[in-house]
């Protein structure tokens, strides 16, 4: 049968007789020869796009790759899969440890607030006026007079060491 034409993209069938392509075009088959398509898996199965020459390349370079190749691109990924735990791993220590300077911080505002709160409460629970009524009463303390008082002077230093008895 001589006239019998056939094309192999997406058909669909309609009513009148006719083919209508996927593509919106439709066109006549003729003859009683002409293989019948699967039509549900064409209809499922995306057109297929015309691959350009830098794409084709591409895969066929992706198609014949070597074994020293796989093996340095496997080397590559467990040294960075290493890389990364290790990233990971320091970023886990820094965020403790910064929690553990941040409880740190916080006991020491905690000690310096109960040091401040007990030193107020010592130099208000003394009274000056009963110690020095003791040191002079009691215990025979007095007040210097003027030949006692000797001011030294000091080169330089605030430190001052005694080697001999202060004359009289």
């Amino acid at each position: 049968m001589a006239g019998q034409t056939a094309r192999t993209q997406t058909t669909v069938r309609t009513n009148t007789g006719r083919r209508q392509a996927a593509y919106g075009r439709s066109e006549y088959i003729q003859g009683n020869t002409v293989r019948k398509l699967d039509i549900q898996r064409q209809l499922e199965e995306p057109p297929r796009k015309k691959l350009s020459n830098a794409t084709r390349k591409n895969r066929e370079k992706a198609y014949h790759m070597n074994f020293p190749y796989v093996l340095f691109l496997a080397t590559a990924l467990v040294i960075m899969g290493i890389v990364l735990v290790g990233y990971i791993q320091l970023q886990a220590e820094i965020t403790n440890s910064v929690k553990n300077i941040s409880k740190l911080e916080s006991q020491l505002n905690d000690l310096k607030l109960a040091n401040d709160e007990a030193y107020s409460r010592i130099t208000s629970s003394v009274d000056l006026e009963e110690i020095r009524r003791i040191a002079i009463g009691e215990l025979g303390m007095q007040y210097a007079e003027e030949g006692q008082i000797i001011n030294y002077s000091v080169d330089g230093s605030d430190y001052v060491k005694q080697f001999q008895d202060i004359p009289e």
